[in-house]
């Protein structure tokens, strides 16, 4: 047999240096103890027990056959990495009320404004909706009228609008014919339309929205300015001499270019 009493580093009585293994034991166990001084596996969010009477870490994906042997995982390299990099993306997709802010968000507070941080909503689907053309009889202005109904809309929530050129979007190709009317309201997906690139009458009996809270119907309704050529064409319809509809024999249309709107005879 081997001499172990007068090895390097032993006692006398003793049987000499731990190896490798013995020692990896020895600090688990220490661990264990340090862990159960520490952590309350209760309300751990990451331990879990499965039906098979193992227990797994859902952080880092491991499979332990006892509480010790978890609790030890979690004093270990591995699970205090993860930790770190949860809590680094918790706060990336959070703001935190003690971090500074920004410099939009300081210069919003001095304007008297709430700054905006960002929110992190779950969204439901796109609303329904309805779209009709419209024309006003008297300025004969073309517009579109627009019904969009949220049944499951969040409290003292009002969906909003915006019209937005196509260089401000980032979906399709930017064409200079188009711009887009953009509508949200949470926690339904934003949804737009694409309308043709024509200046807006924004007056307030050409341009209106209503949100019925009962209902829950938004509603808007807008015209594009008319056509210059199109409005010469209402002021001479009412102009004295011309009557559409009415021509008789040796009489035909006001000449539009004729400055007095007087009807035009022809030869006999």
């Amino acid at each position: 047999m081997a001499d172990r009493q007068n090895r390097v580093g032993s006692k006398i009585g003793g049987a000499g240096v731990a190896g490798a293994s013995e020692s990896n034991v020895d600090r688990r166990e220490r661990l264990r103890k340090l862990a159960l001084e520490t952590i309350d596996l209760n309300k751990d969010p990451y331990f879990m027990r499965n039906h098979l009477g193992s227990y797994e870490c859902k952080l880092c994906l491991t499979l332990h056959t006892n509480e010790g042997s978890y609790l030890a995982h979690t004093q270990g390299k591995k699970h205090q990495t993860n930790l770190g990099r949860r809590a680094a993306k918790d706060a990336m997709e959070k703001p935190d009320s003690m971090a500074p802010l920004t410099a939009q968000q300081q210069a919003a507070l001095k304007a008297g404004t709430t700054p905006g941080f960002k929110r992190n909503v779950i969204k439901i689907g796109r609303p329904g909706y309805k779209v009709t053309k419209v024309r006003d009889p008297k300025t004969r202005q073309v517009g579109l009228l627009f019904e969009i109904s949220y049944p499951e809309i969040a409290q003292e929530v009002e969906p909003r609008y915006r019209f937005m050129s196509a260089y401000e979007q980032q979906i399709q190709a930017p064409n200079k014919a188009f711009q887009y009317l953009v509508i949200a309201a949470e926690p339904y997906e934003t949804i737009s339309f694409k309308v043709q690139s024509k200046e807006v009458d924004r007056s307030e009996e050409n341009l209106w929205s209503h949100w019925d809270v009962d209902q829950k119907m938004f509603t808007l309704q807008f015209f594009f300015k008319s056509d210059k050529r199109l409005l010469s064409s209402s002021r001479m319809e009412s102009a004295p001499g011309y009557a559409p509809g009415t021509q008789t024999s040796g009489t035909q249309m006001a000449n539009p270019l004729n400055p007095f709107h007087a009807p035009m005879r022809t030869a006999a």
